[in-house]
């Protein structure tokens, strides 16, 4: 399969393209022909070599990048029942150790893959598993009631922007902390209550007027003093979740709580997840979309500010 690897660590010059055998396949499987995958954020911090040993597993080289994929079923193994093939799906994995999703195939285990709803394109179900159900998870952990008050900081960005529609979907009040005027527009239009710019509004000002008697929750995206000094507005008795991985983690502990968490990629969850889809609540917001071919291109586009989150197009119509 032609595929996008690493031989080694290092800056964007190290993504090169080319063919490599599929990935190992068992019992418990499911192969996906993939069509989108997404370009996450983490996905550079990953290429310099930040998570080498991470997950306790030695990395292996040539190492295919890429959490998250949507496309159809190419071959299930015999344990699988749930899938046939040519089934549109999607899916979460991690690539260590069988390598990720920027390449034609990818191989998950059958408990992480879920069929696509029928509403939703491929293209966005691509970008969807990891940002949509770190979203979910975090907002289960705050486990907020319907009319009450939370600070999603990093709105605009991948997982940012999904947690504020998952949040609407459950009546509670959201103020948006996005980035730029394109991301206080991406916030809004997703039915944010209020959204602000956080480079240049001051939000612990914003976080009052909006809550004068302080929020109940954040939901944190994107770390850097500004998230830390915003934390200030969350009420001693309040909640705040945290997902790993988002950093830098807090210098000085605010007066909530903080819960660092994992996203939970189980069936369970993206169970959960389709349901509020089918009902017509989650659109991913699609940044740009590189074909497969120009993967170099789309890791320097991380340096760049955009909304939403970035795709490759994997499938043989990619120009």
């Amino acid at each position: 399969m032609t595929a996008v690897v690493l031989d080694r660590f290092g800056g964007v010059d190290q993504l090169s393209s080319r063919r490599i055998p599929l990935p190992g396949f068992g019992d418990d499987d499911v192969l996906i022909r993939v069509e989108f995958a997404g370009v996450g954020s983490w996905d550079a911090e990953e290429r310099r070599g930040e998570f080498d040993g991470a997950f306790g597993v030695a990395s292996t080289f040539p190492y295919v990048l890429g959490w998250d994929a949507a496309g159809t079923v190419a071959a299930v193994g015999r344990n699988v029942t749930r899938f046939n093939v040519g089934d549109r799906v999607y899916a979460a994995t991690m690539p260590v150790s069988r390598g990720g999703f920027y390449a034609e195939y990818g191989v998950v285990e059958a408990e992480f893959v879920a069929r696509v709803p029928d509403r939703m394109p491929t293209e966005q179900a691509g970008l969807l598993a990891w940002d949509a159900l770190t979203a979910l998870s975090g907002l289960e952990l705050l486990g907020l009631r319907p009319d009450e008050t939370l600070m999603v900081f990093g709105a605009s960005g991948g997982i940012g922007h999904l947690a504020v529609q998952l949040a609407r979907h459950r009546g509670i009040r959201v103020l948006a902390v996005a980035s730029g005027d394109d991301g206080v527009a991406l916030a809004r239009r997703l039915g944010a209550d209020e959204a602000i710019d956080g480079r240049r509004e001051d939000v612990l000002a914003a976080a009052f007027k909006f809550a004068p008697g302080g929020l109940d929750a954040a939901l944190v995206t994107a770390g850097g003093e500004t998230a830390e000094r915003s934390l200030r507005a969350i009420r001693n008795s309040g909640r705040i979740a945290w997902p790993n991985g988002v950093l830098p983690v807090p210098v000085t502990s605010p007066g909530a709580t903080v819960s660092h968490y994992d996203g939970d990629r189980s069936r369970t969850a993206t169970d959960r997840l389709n349901a509020i889809i089918e009902a017509g609540s989650l659109a991913v917001h699609v940044a740009r979309t590189f074909p497969l071919a120009r993967a170099v291109d789309a890791h320097r586009a991380l340096e760049d500010h955009y909304v939403g989150k970035m795709a490759l197009r994997v499938g043989p119509e990619a120009p």
